[in-house]
């Protein structure tokens, strides 16, 4: 990785922009760091490996022409100009773009403190330790996951002046124990490496595996669900990429009405990096920070997130959501939080009559974006409930369910009081607790 700070980096690329097309309009992200992967199957450590992050972003806007590349690889003088080079071809050669917003002013940054000094000079044995308690922790069973590291440091700068600086750790194990007829999962994710509790997270993944083992099938039909933490993130992950997102609000395609009670009084909703059990950056791409923003409050729809682009369309500010490649998709969610509520895992079970304990939601595809109507499977482990009361593991089911209706007034039975950090897709990390939903629609088993 090279010695030379991101911000030296970015200031380079300016430099060389200016030089080559004085009037264009620059902007330009610098990332350093380390990826850090230590990965186990059949019980055993097969791979470890880390990568050197030096990426450099570089989007210009030139004679109301706009193109943007990256770069990977030490920042040496012959590559940065061929970056610049190349971006300011690619300008050329598009057609004009009426829509360009222009770049981001000078605009003081937040906050943000997401960094951990030990995860940053972590080793491959501090992971492969929590690997090793992770594994022993399934006294016998058959294990599979990973244990990963990452370590950036960002610097953003502009033609216009502004500039912002961040850096920030994360950290995460994910894990299957498997039993011959049921897998378990455990997972969790940190700032902070040492968060990591091996042994305690493999032995929730073998319970899981255990307590889920000679399931049998269940009719399909409408049943409460209490669902955990990575099965909440799936629903909130639509919510944001096709309801909260400014470009499908823009296009017709979003369920968004601001100022309207689309959701149970018990949801609330943000984005808010500079929470303190948060990960991340504090800004997005273009060099907008992320401050923390309401999209849901006491149930009441209170906004949406932005680009720059997006933002302008609307007659609004940038909520500081745009993403590297993200264009076709418009603002994508960074720091999702959804308030947690006062209930134990003991109380949201306890208060079901009859359904079903679901751990995760996979293979989810919108079928309407404007009712958030999902279809996907579930996975690692699904009981049902009667009376309160776990009862007997039961086969995976297939659901067809729209996710706005799952969280609508009156169907938020209860919210867990503990959430959990949860990576999930577009880069996004969700902060969420478990929820017990009035009911859900499922259509099938795993196979139709």
């Amino acid at each position: 990785m090279t010695a030379e700070p991101p911000e030296a980096t970015a200031e380079r690329v300016l430099d060389l922009v200016r030089a080559r097309a004085g009037s264009a309009e620059a902007e330009v992200t610098v990332q350093t760091g380390t990826q850090a992967l230590t990965r186990f199957a059949n019980s055993f450590i097969h791979q470890n490996v880390a990568e050197d992050i030096s990426h450099v972003l570089l989007r210009v806007a030139h004679d109301g022409r706009v193109a943007a590349t990256s770069y990977d690889g030490p920042p040496t003088d012959d590559g940065l100009a061929r970056l610049v080079d190349g971006v300011l071809e690619a300008a050329r050669a598009s057609r004009p773009d009426a829509e360009w917003p222009g770049i981001a002013p000078i605009v003081a940054g937040v906050d943000v403190h997401h960094w951990d000094q030990a995860t940053a000079d972590s080793s491959p044995d501090d992971r492969a330790g929590r690997v090793a308690a992770f594994v022993a922790a399934a006294d016998g069973l058959e294990t599979a996951g990973a244990c990963e590291t990452e370590t950036i440091v960002t610097a953003f700068a502009n033609t216009a002046g502004q500039r912002l600086h961040g850096r920030a750790t994360t950290a995460a194990l994910d894990g299957i124990v498997r039993t011959a007829t049921a897998d378990g999962s455990g997972r969790a994710a940190s700032v902070r490496l040492a968060d990591l509790d091996g042994g305690g997270i493999g032995w929730r993944a073998a319970r899981k595996a255990r307590d889920a083992s000679d399931a049998s099938d269940l009719e399909p039909g409408r049943y409460e669900v209490v669902l955990e933490p990575n099965a909440v993130a799936d629903i909130l992950q639509f919510l944001f990429v096709y309801g909260f997102n400014g470009r499908a609000i823009e296009e017709g395609r979003s369920f968004v009405r601001v100022g309207e009670p689309q959701f149970d009084t018990a949801i609330t909703l943000r984005e808010d990096p500079t929470d303190p059990a948060q990960a991340g950056l504090g800004f997005d791409v273009e060099g907008t920070p992320r401050l923390p923003l309401d999209l849901v409050r006491d149930g009441v729809t209170r906004g949406a997130i932005h680009t720059r682009r997006t933002a302008a369309a609307a007659g609004v500010e940038s909520t500081g959501h745009a993403v590297e490649g993200g264009e076709g998709f418009g603002a994508l969610p960074a720091n999702p939080i959804l308030e947690a509520g006062d209930r134990s895992v003991d109380d949201l079970i306890g208060q079901v009559d009859r359904g079903l304990l679901v751990t995760d939601f996979w293979y989810t595809r919108i079928l309407d974006p404007r009712t958030q109507v999902v279809t996907g499977l579930t996975r690692n482990g699904v009981w049902l409930i009667q009376d309160g009361r776990v009862v007997r593991p039961v086969s995976n089911l297939r659901f067809t369910q729209s996710y706005l209706e799952a969280l609508a007034p009156g169907a938020v039975r209860g919210i867990g009081a503990d959430r959990a950090l949860v990576p999930a897709g577009f880069g996004g990390i969700y902060l969420v607790p478990m929820l017990h939903l009035a009911t859900w629609n499922f259509t099938g088993g795993a196979r139709g």
